[in-house]
């Protein structure tokens, strides 16, 4: 974890050719029955799992707000936009690029990827070298069976299973019209897109192996092991603020 090391340490792991890992979530409602908090806590278990498949890897702190505004009108939602996040990420990667020349942004949030790809395209044009993992798997949207699995994984104790419910169970293709002009709550009172019916941990620690272990495959693809080869062959340069 970068936040307990000293700057020394980190200017070790850097030397040495550290990939600096950070989790890109969201403060906001999964219903009434998981934690504000999945977004971010999914997506800092996958970096937590890369690390422990790789020792190259140094976890930074997550980010847990992003652009959430389809979930506005829940309590608890804290967004800050797509322009914001596109700007935190900027200038959060040109600054980890003093020190790490590999930044790795592992993402859980849908409204975050737009944003996420025009940082991405900006910073990679200033030759850094920073990546944008965005998780696919088979799963039902928001809340429902696939994120309460993953939840019950994590930290049961945080489910309340007692008030989980099903919501609107549509594909994205059918929602996204009404999604884009009135966000979530025109569709689904509880703020649950999907059905968390029948979810389990032991579903849930499936899942995550799968999803594990597919970030791991895709961070050997981009940059292999005990090796600071670029797989893309691009010369990739520290461009200093």
């Amino acid at each position: 974890m970068l936040a307990d090391l000293t700057w020394p340490e980190a200017g070790e792991r850097a030397a040495a050719g550290a990939i600096l890992a950070v989790a890109v979530g969201a403060t906001e409602q999964h219903g009434p029955h998981l934690p504000l908090s999945t977004d971010t806590d999914v997506a800092a278990a996958l970096c937590a799992r890369l690390a422990a498949a790789r020792s190259d890897v140094v976890i930074g702190p997550a980010i847990p707000y992003g652009a959430s505004g389809e979930h506005a009108g829940f309590p608890g939602t804290l967004s800050i936009g797509h322009v914001a996040l596109e700007l935190l990420v900027v200038e959060l990667v040109r600054s980890a690029t003093d020190t790490f020349d590999r930044i790795l942004l592992v993402n859980w949030h849908g409204g975050n990827v737009e944003p996420l790809r025009r940082a991405k395209d900006l910073l990679r044009a200033e030759s850094r070298d920073v990546r944008v993992y965005l998780p696919h798997f088979d799963g039902d949207l928001h809340a429902g069976r696939s994120e309460t699995a993953l939840q019950l994984a994590l930290a049961p104790e945080r489910v309340r299973g007692d008030r989980a419910a099903a919501g609107d169970p549509r594909s994205l293709a059918e929602l996204l019209p009404s999604l884009r002009v009135s966000g979530v709550r025109a569709v689904s009172a509880n703020g649950v897109l999907g059905d968390p019916a029948g979810a389990t941990a032991v579903e849930g620690a499936a899942l995550l192996d799968h999803l594990g272990a597919a970030l791991l495959d895709r961070t050997r693809r981009w940059w292999p092991e005990n090796s600071l080869e670029r797989t893309d062959n691009e010369s990739v340069v520290r461009n200093r603020r």
